[in-house]
């Protein structure tokens, strides 16, 4: 009997925010975004577009992790067997996976721009001064676009890991590796301009769609999204389940 996908999403949603690690992660994530806003609301003053960005300091890294503890808390907690044996075609497990934190990463990006409206509004009210309402529809999709494309390479990582200490290890480090490589002359900037995803996709979360270079853009995402997701799967399917 095949389980229908719907039913892979419901189980594979509820199981990323059971988890003990998911949901402190989350509690962080929700209280780290609202105590960011505020605070920075009343120290720079009421620039709706600032306050929403704030929130990306903390979804760059944590909406990544998340990612990753959807795949690999599989077999941390040893209930991959159990997972596989209801659904033996293991991609559909996989891609049923990819799903929950995607939509996170997406309500993340709205709830950050629910916080900073009211906060906004209370800076503008505090300072005495009036409020920039310059967050465009185009600005908030390319935000909320990058947030979706970071949260996804962690997915990648975790997938093709399937350790989640090596993988967070791997993702935030990554950063300082590609400074590293923009240093080493032009054949490391150029490098890291092509692969290094936080600078191709840098335009894109600041809505500056025409500054965006969908090859350089493309590139990075196939190194970090695309190429570990596909060997990920290939391993997930034919590692032995214990």
């Amino acid at each position: 009997m095949t389980v229908p996908f719907h039913r892979l999403l419901i189980v594979e949603t509820r199981k990323l925010f059971d988890t003990r690690s998911a949901m402190i992660l989350t509690a962080v994530l929700l209280l780290l975004t609202v105590a960011a806003i505020a605070g920075r609301g009343l120290y720079i003053g009421p620039d709706l577009q600032r306050l929403v960005w704030t929130a990306g300091l903390g979804y760059a890294n944590l909406l990544p992790v998340l990612g990753i503890l959807t795949v690999t808390n599989e077999w941390s907690h040893r209930t991959a067997l159990t997972t596989f044996a209801l659904e033996p075609r293991r991609w559909r497990v996989m891609a049923a996976k990819a799903v929950p934190p995607t939509l996170a990463a997406a309500v993340a990006s709205l709830f950050a721009l629910l916080v900073a409206l009211p906060a906004t509004a209370l800076a503008g009210a505090v300072r005495h001064v009036p409020a920039h309402w310059n967050a465009t529809p185009a600005t908030m999709a390319g935000w909320t676009a990058t947030n979706v494309l970071f949260t996804l390479a962690g997915v990648a990582l975790g997938t093709l890991l399937l350790n989640a200490p090596a993988a967070i290890v791997v993702y935030l480090a990554s950063t300082g590796v590609w400074n590293a490589v923009a240093m080493l002359g032009g054949t490391g900037e150029t490098l890291a301009e092509w692969l290094d995803l936080n600078r191709t996709a840098a335009p894109l979360a600041t809505g500056d769609w025409a500054d965006v270079a969908p090859a350089r853009l493309a590139a990075s995402a196939a190194l970090w999204i695309v190429i570990p997701l596909l060997l990920g799967v290939v391993r997930v399917s034919r590692k032995e389940v214990r």
